[in-house]
């Protein structure tokens, strides 16, 4: 099966055209952008506690949680992945270390 992080943000924008008795993501956006960063946050905790527990299955699974409330974040505020892309290949022409030394306030 081919799925990319395009397809399931072309799902998650067809979601949110959906009535709030029907689709989950409807709902997130209906709560606004800073519910959305909570459920976000929540995520990325219990990836992290799945990463340090070392259960492969539950890392996976939290995983593809956080990458679907990541790109609800971003729906909610009018961001597009193809824009987070964007940054991500123009930081591979140097190393991480240079990278980050280049930005504001490191």
């Amino acid at each position: 099966m081919t799925f990319s992080l395009h397809d399931l943000e072309q799902r998650l924008a067809e979601r949110a055209a959906a009535s709030p008795d029907e689709s989950y993501t409807r709902k997130l956006l209906d709560r606004g952008v800073a519910h959305c960063a909570k459920k976000l946050g929540e995520e990325a905790i219990e990836t992290v506690i799945a990463a340090a527990s070392e259960d492969r299955d539950r890392l996976i699974a939290e995983s593809a949680d956080l990458i679907y409330h990541l790109l609800v974040v971003l729906k909610a505020r009018n961001i597009r992945f193809v824009e987070v892309e964007a940054v991500l290949a123009a930081r591979t022409g140097r190393s991480g270390l240079e990278e980050k030394a280049s930005r504001p306030g490191a």
